[in-house]
């Protein structure tokens, strides 16, 4: 049956469908990065097609996404079966209705299978994950035939413990290879899996139990973070008894891997050790199960930036066509590389990029557990010599971690290995583009910004380094991905916006990985992002503001409800905080936008200084003369105040909501997902100081009521 398909697919497809439509042929093979692409789609044009000044073969293949999307889908599939393979071919490549679509619809596949068992005749002796927990003093390997074996017994023992298709399963565990082996065999068996960043609190824990009601959960005795013992199973039992109790009863196993190599003392009658989970995946049933494209791959709540988390579904089919897509586009993903993503696998971009993705595509994969800088200062340096990774891939506060930490650490270890270095997550600063780029890697090994979202589990801008790459403007996150139609409207008429003009980024139309749902409440999402406001009806509302300038290139200048209005002028805080950042005393810096009186708003910045440099008032003039510098005189600050920390989510996302209800001294609201709430004091202490001398400064009050 696997001989189905062959590698090289070249056969037209013509053949008439049950509802009448027409299936697009496909004549065109991926040939590595720097293919010629030849458009031979149909020729049918849409009006108002944006140009940007993208290389001639990489514009080609966007266009002709947008041009016959449905045509340009087929053909994707139809080239990447030599890696995700299909049971059963789909019958339409999208149906949509207003904010109703599904993909690839009556095709039959699984994404497990496609990373596991499908790659195990190619690939049985070769690498999939290697797991580094230097604070555990874990290192070690398992290879696709080795992962193949403990995927079945994971799967046996699931459904023996009476785990079915559609049952939620979820994860409160950090990166481990038991961890990435029980989310293979729960996707493989169609079981919904759910990671939570193994760090949250109970009561953070028990929102997003209570949101996806799972049948199991799967945790760690404990971790290490900087020597302190995190208890992750202590915070599950106290995260179970604060769930309603019809929810925590619904919970039927609690299975723990004891990392501390001791019997972890069983708390309830639902507690299972990893050992006889094990042990009963030794008989049963092992296999896999074919599943239509649109059936629930997996449940990840969002981060919680802005309000309660929201629980988005994604679904076998368009997942893993997005994911392997967008990873040979932007990344120029190959069976040779081995990828360090230093992200987890709470976090989106580790259930793309650490767990499903580069299986997809035959890599082997660093999973790694700690800080870049703990035990040693050259953690992550040491990694990449150590397993000749081909791929870094960080967030913009990984790169001002190391920058923090110097030349001098990466300047111990061979780097020659990295071919490239992807970050995403938050805009990427130029300056700390500029010392990645130049100070570490002198110019050799691009270093390059992208932009995607929980709800799109891929790139949709970034630099197409799989098929030609353009030229690096530094803050820029670069061009719409293939089948991303962007439209940038003023978020007061929803007039289109003209070059370099902020406004609200929306969507057109729906792409194959794209959340087609939130778990269990689908008003809620066509509320929030297809029909969100009268001037966005009807589009995918992405909630960031943006501009494009005058080639086409995207820059994003934070979340749309963060936008600082300043005398009619619209900035966004990443634009301020980049320049904040260019002055040489600055390694990190945060603004929100607070009331005044005259303009509007201004700008209140929290600064966190590099080591060896001293907070003074003789700093803070210099700093806000290099903003006015960069940026000119529009920037107008009620000050700047220095911290030793700045309030982020765990997945580095600085929470500038937080600072300025601090400001306004209103109710915080959710901070579940706050990396460390001690950042908040030093904050709240900070907007005092500010306040403070405002109010000096002006005779009055300065904070708005």
């Amino acid at each position: 049956m696997l001989e189905a398909y062959s590698a090289n697919i070249s056969v037209l497809f013509g053949e008439e469908l049950s509802d009448g439509s027409r299936e697009i042929g496909v004549s065109r093979e991926y040939l590595g990065p720097n293919p010629s692409w030849i458009n031979l789609g149909k020729e049918r044009k849409m009006a108002n097609l944006p140009t940007f000044n993208a290389p001639a073969e990489y514009y080609e293949l966007w266009r002709y996404s947008i041009e016959d999307p449905e045509g340009f889908w087929a053909e994707m599939a139809e080239k990447s079966m030599s890696d995700i393979y299909w049971f059963k071919k789909w019958g339409r490549v999208l149906g949509k209705s207003s904010s109703d679509f599904k993909w690839f619809i009556g095709g039959r596949t699984n994404i497990g299978y496609n990373c596991v068992d499908y790659k195990l005749s190619r690939y049985k002796d070769k690498t999939a994950y290697i797991q580094e927990s230097p604070e555990l003093e874990i290192s070690r390997v398992i290879t696709y035939g080795e992962l193949f074996d403990a995927v079945e017994n994971y799967t046996a023992a699931l459904r023996n413990l009476g785990v079915k298709k559609g049952d939620r399963v979820l994860f409160y565990i950090p990166n481990s290879i038991e961890a990435v082996t029980m989310l293979q065999a729960c996707a493989r068996m169609g079981a919904i899996s759910t990671c939570v960043f193994a760090g949250f609190s109970p009561g953070a824990l028990a929102d997003r139990i209570e949101l996806t009601k799972p049948k199991a959960i799967f945790t760690q005795d404990f971790i290490l973070r900087r020597g302190n013992k995190i208890r992750l199973k202590e915070a599950v039992d106290e995260a179970l008894k604060l769930c309603p109790q019809e929810v925590a009863e619904r919970v039927e196993f609690l299975i723990t891997n004891p990392i501390g190599r001791k019997r972890v003392s069983p708390t309830s009658k639902r507690d299972i050790p990893l050992a006889e989970f094990e042990e009963r995946g030794k008989d049963g049933n092992k296999g896999y199960v074919e599943l239509e494209a649109n059936e629930p791959l997996l449940i990840m709540c969002t981060s919680g930036t802005t309000a309660k988390p929201k629980p988005v579904v994604h679904v076998h089919g368009g997942f893993q066509i997005w994911t392997y897509w967008t990873a040979k586009w932007v990344y120029g993903i190959k069976p040779e590389d081995v990828i360090f993503n230093t992200s987890d696998i709470g976090w989106i971009v580790g259930q793309s990029y650490l767990v499903f993705a580069p299986l997809l595509a035959g890599c082997s994969v660093i999973l790694y557990e700690g800080t870049p800088d703990f035990p040693e200062p050259d953690m992550w340096w040491k990694i990449i010599e150590k397993h000749k990774a081909t791929m870094l891939w960080t967030a913009p506060t990984g790169g001002r971690a190391l920058r923090g930490l110097g030349v001098k650490q990466a300047e111990k270890h061979d780097l020659d290995s990295l071919e490239r270095v992807v970050v995403a997550g938050e805009v990427l600063n130029p300056e700390v583009w500029s010392w990645m780029h130049k100070d570490i890697f002198k110019g050799k090994v691009p270093v390059f910004d992208h932009m995607w979202q929980t709800e799109v589990p891929g790139s949709m801008f970034g630099y197409p380094y799989g098929v030609k790459m353009p030229d690096i403007r530094p803050g820029s996150a670069g061009f719409p991905i293939p089948g991303i139609l962007p439209e940038i409207v003023d978020e007061r008429e929803g007039k289109p916006c003209g070059v370099n003009e902020k406004g609200v980024l929306l969507l057109r139309e729906p792409v194959p990985g794209m959340t087609q749902t939130l778990w269990e409440d689908a008003e809620r999402y066509r509320k929030e992002y297809w029909d969100t406001s009268p001037i966005t009806k009807g589009r995918y509302f992405t909630g960031d503001s943006a501009y494009m300038d005058k080639d086409g290139y995207i820059w994003f200048c934070g979340r749309s409800d963060e936008v600082i209005k300043i005398a009619a002028h619209r900035i966004g805080p990443a634009e301020v905080e980049s320049a904040l950042i260019s002055h040489p005393a600055v390694n990190e810096a945060a603004v929100c936008g607070v009331p005044d009186e005259l303009r509007g708003q201004v700008a209140a910045a929290f600064v966190v200084l590099k080591p060896g440099f001293q907070p003074s008032d003789e700093l803070k003039k210099e700093i806000i003369g290099q903003v006015r510098k960069v940026m000119g005189p529009i920037i107008v600050f009620r000050g700047v105040e220095f911290t030793n920390s700045l309030p982020k989510t765990r997945s580095g996302k600085i929470m500038r909501r937080v600072m300025r209800k601090l400001w306004m001294g209103e109710e915080l609201g959710d901070l579940s997902t706050i990396e460390t709430e001690a950042s908040v004091d030093e904050v709240k202490e900070a907007v005092s100081k500010l306040i403070m001398s405002s109010d000096w400064a002006m005779g009055g009050p300065a904070r708005g009521n």
